[in-house]
């Protein structure tokens, strides 16, 4: 399976950004992470194949993580957006074979 993001850019404080994550091929779940300068990566946000999500808390209220099966393909929809978002996010497919495949990041900067 690969993964393609897409959707980063340049936004105000405040602004929203929607991120895709095409996947080639059926997956099991894909999660959300990103990885600001000089920190580590971190979760985001996560979807199964059936739905079920999961937020970090600094996130919560802000982002959604939704999927569109038919087309292989995750979203993350991110409003009210803060100059700590800023950060380059990245997209993990885990398979049904359990597999874990990454994306290549998408950079997401956010101007105060």
């Amino acid at each position: 399976v690969q993964l393609q993001a897409s959707g980063g850019g340049l936004v105000q404080a405040g602004g929203s950004l929607r991120l895709s994550c095409v996947a080639s091929g059926p997956i099991f779940s894909i999660s959300w992470y990103r990885q600001a300068p000089g920190k580590q990566r971190e979760l985001v946000a996560a979807i199964t194949s059936g739905g079920m999500t999961n937020y970090a808390d600094s996130v919560k209220g802000r982002f959604t993580i939704s999927r569109d099966n038919a087309k292989n393909t995750v979203y993350l929809q991110m409003n009210s957006l803060k100059p700590e978002d800023t950060a380059v996010y990245y997209c993990k497919a885990v398979t049904f074979n359990a597999a874990q495949k990454w994306g290549q990041g998408t950079l997401v900067t956010v101007s105060s």
